[in-house]
């Protein structure tokens, strides 16, 4: 199924990024594999919900789906603390994550995404 809307595609995106990244924390620290599994598949629904909200309803599922984004970061800036995951392995999925977080933080601020 696809949705054309932008903050929701790249949502997706980051999803297929980050699930070979969490099979491998998995190997090493299932609970923190399950937090960022969680926090990753909460963005795509948020951002999805929001859509079709009004008001604060709608401003509220996309700022859950910003704070989201925040535990990923977190979640990777653990597993390479620990060593669990390389720098190299998770540079694509922090690009989304970057993007992800500029159309959603545009989503709170008024613009469009």
């Amino acid at each position: 199924m696809t949705n054309g809307f932008h903050a929701y595609q790249v949502a997706i995106e980051l999803v297929r990024a980050l699930r070979p990244l969490l099979v491998t924390l998995r190997t090493h620290d299932r609970n923190l594999a399950d937090q960022a599994r969680r926090a990753a598949t909460s963005v795509p629904l948020n951002v999805a919900e929001g859509r079709r909200r009004v008001g604060g309803d709608r401003l509220q599922l996309f700022r859950v789906a910003l704070g989201s984004t925040a535990e990923i970061g977190a979640a990777l800036d653990v597993a390479l603390a620990w060593g669990y995951l390389a720098e190299d392995a998770i540079a694509s999925a922090l690009v989304l994550l970057d993007r992800e977080r500029a159309l959603l933080w545009r989503l709170t601020h008024g613009r469009e995404g």
